[in-house]
């Protein structure tokens, strides 16, 4: 599929290209790490009290497909994969520590605290994250990385239009969060990768390279932070 034919795809579901699509096709080129928040990227939200939000298995298998994507196109390399949530949220633990993801932040009241963190600890610039996000609390994130995927809602109307006047977004979902957007923006990145029927071909087939995938995955553990006034410490006992 060429990247014109990916553009008309989804814009006629309803997305939105802030940047040329040929721009973000070399931009994802010198993306090292994918971090995600939580709250209305997954879900919609909503909060079933201490038990906190849920995830879609829609969504999981789109992150579980980009990041096999990636392990192809990167010589069996692992893009960093981490959460950013401003709550404490045990669901989002537990869907990290289940698809081994690198880190999970939560509490993350001040998110450029948790970014100059895991920036750090992972040796990485801004400019090698793709970040999907979806509101206010997110936005000193999206200023910096240098790929930014906003999943949509058609209750922020004014939020969306901030963010396109000052361009802090390269992407804007047709699908909200309650919606599986998540899957709609790794199946974007699959896309810009050209990886995508490849990826699947092999998932289908259950290949060699897709079991070793699995093996290299399995060995990453995940860590847990949260921040503590105006330091990012170890929640590793959360």
């Amino acid at each position: 599929m060429t990247l014109k034919d990916l553009e008309s795809l989804f814009t006629a579901s309803g997305g939105q290209f802030l940047t040329p699509v040929t721009d973000l096709a070399n931009r994802i080129q010198q993306v090292k790490a994918f971090v995600f928040d939580w709250d209305g990227v997954f879900n919609n939200g909503s909060k079933l009290g201490a038990q906190g939000s849920s995830f879609s298995e829609i969504d999981s298998m789109g992150t579980n497909l980009m990041r096999y994507a990636y392990f192809l196109q990167h010589n069996q390399q692992l893009p960093v994969m981490a959460l950013i949530s401003g709550e404490r949220n045990e669901p989002a633990l537990f869907f990290s520590k289940r698809e081994f993801w690198n880190q999970c932040y939560f509490k993350a009241g001040n998110k450029a605290l948790a970014l100059d963190h895991f920036c750090a600890h992972h040796q990485l610039h801004p400019n090698q994250i793709a970040y999907f996000f979806d509101d206010v609390l997110d936005l000193p994130i999206a200023k910096a990385c240098g790929m930014r995927i906003m999943v949509n809602s058609k209750a922020t109307i004014l939020f969306k239009h901030y963010v396109q006047q000052h361009c802090l977004a390269d992407y804007i979902s047709a699908n909200s969060g309650s919606m599986h957007a998540v899957r709609e923006c790794t199946e974007l990145c699959m896309g810009l990768m050209q990886q995508y029927q490849h990826v699947v071909d092999q998932r289908i087939a259950f290949s060699a390279s897709y079991k070793h995938y699995l093996s290299v995955r399995a060995e990453v553990t995940t860590q847990a932070f949260t921040q503590i006034d105006s330091k990012i410490c170890s929640a590793d006992g959360f």
